[in-house]
């Protein structure tokens, strides 16, 4: 068996951990999530680093938006409108008003 030098095992690992990143962002997005940033990195000694930041909320958004449209059209009066957002997680509830605009 081969013995790899320290830079040549390092870029080895860094080659698997980027494929391995790789597969997991192309898995996300199969399933609709949107790429917001990828390897983010805190500034600073001792700080992390995110791999992947993804958000599904763009299409649950224009999807919310589609239906409100659908419906206000049905209504003989626009009557005024904003987009909220109950999020909900273990027993903790947050409402976010005027979360987002119909763009």
């Amino acid at each position: 068996m081969q013995k790899l030098s320290g830079q040549e095992a390092l870029s080895t690992t860094k080659q698997k951990g980027d494929a391995a990143e790789d597969r997991a962002l192309r898995h996300l997005q199969a399933h609709g999530l949107q790429l917001v940033q990828r390897n983010y990195r805190t500034p600073g000694r001792g700080g992390g680093e995110i791999d992947l930041i993804v958000t599904d909320t763009f299409t649950k958004r224009r999807r919310i938006v589609f239906a409100a449209r659908y419906f206000v059209l049905k209504l003989a009066k626009e009557p005024p409108c904003r987009f909220d957002v109950v999020a909900i997680e273990g027993d903790a509830l947050t409402w976010y008003k005027a979360a987002f605009d119909a763009q």
